[in-house]
């Protein structure tokens, strides 16, 4: 089912050069919205408002966006609302400016962008030559990650999609009670509903999640890689808080470093971002 409406949120850098041509992409049906949105920031706060305004709009008249919004405040709250006011489906960014430093003490602009959604995330930096072909999911067998790949089935149709679970057995742990663990989770997500034809059966392979996940991409050549928040805790053992009331969205190390530094297009949900538009 393709997008009603999908935001492009550019921050008018060359780190957003094919944000508003994949947001048009993907909002592909006659009657489909493609918002161009920019929240001023610190690079463009000072700069005169009919100059922000003319830029939104040459890339608006390139892309050929429906509509231009300039926006203030934080920008993850911005477009957190913006999404919600116009029952956006996707926010497609561009990746974030990279400052060493900082990045290791605080959540990136990006970060708190994918956590505050209402919807799913696409961060693309590919150019747009053709439409998706090979889909990887980094699952944990949760509901977020069911959503990702739900999301991914529609940011791509065409494509063919496969996944896959990094097993990590800590020292000392029985390796077989957790394997059994594994694939019990893997039966359980596959029958929940909504989800894309699988290539093959999610494959559960021994190992690091960074370590396993960039070996797969690179022996399919994904050109989209998904993930659900809080993808980084292992699915076969919930704690006995998150069993109690379910956690807010959180990002893992993974997660968080594949926003920082993606290895190709990264499409991102949480359980809560239903992909309903």
């Amino acid at each position: 089912m393709p997008f009603a409406t999908v935001i492009a949120a550019t921050d008018l850098s060359d780190r957003s050069a094919q944000v508003a041509a994949r947001a048009r992409a993907l909002a592909r049906t006659p009657h489909a919205q493609m918002l161009l949105a920019h929240v001023r920031g610190e690079e463009t706060r000072k700069l005169p408002q009919d100059e922000l305004e003319a830029s939104l709009h040459e890339i608006a008249a390139e892309s050929g966006a429906d509509r231009v919004r300039l926006l203030d405040g934080p920008v993850q709250t911005a477009l957190a609302d913006l999404a919600l006011a116009e029952a956006a489906g996707l926010i497609v960014l561009g990746p974030h400016r990279e400052r060493r430093v900082l990045d290791l003490l605080r959540l990136t602009t990006m970060e708190r962008v994918v956590l505050a959604a209402p919807c799913p995330v696409l961060i693309t930096r590919q150019p747009v030559h053709r439409a998706y072909r090979q889909v990887l999911l980094a699952t944990d067998f949760s509901t977020a990650s069911a959503q990702a790949l739900i999301c991914a089935a529609r940011v791509a149709p065409d494509a063919e999609f496969h996944a896959i679970h990094a097993l990590q057995v800590p020292l000392g742990r029985e390796k077989a009670a957790m394997q059994a663990r594994a694939e019990q989770a893997r039966e359980a997500f596959l029958a929940l509903p909504g989800l894309p034809p699988l290539a093959e059966p999610p494959e559960i392979v021994e190992g690091g999640v960074h370590q396993v996940l960039a070996f797969r991409h690179r022996e399919l050549d994904a050109d989209l890689l998904c993930l659900g928040t809080q993808s980084d805790e292992p699915a076969d053992e919930p704690s006995a808080k998150s069993a109690a009331k379910p956690a807010a969205p959180s990002l893992g190390n993974y997660a968080r470093d594949l926003l920082r530094v993606p290895p190709s297009d990264v499409l991102i949900a949480s359980a809560a971002a239903l992909p309903v538009r």
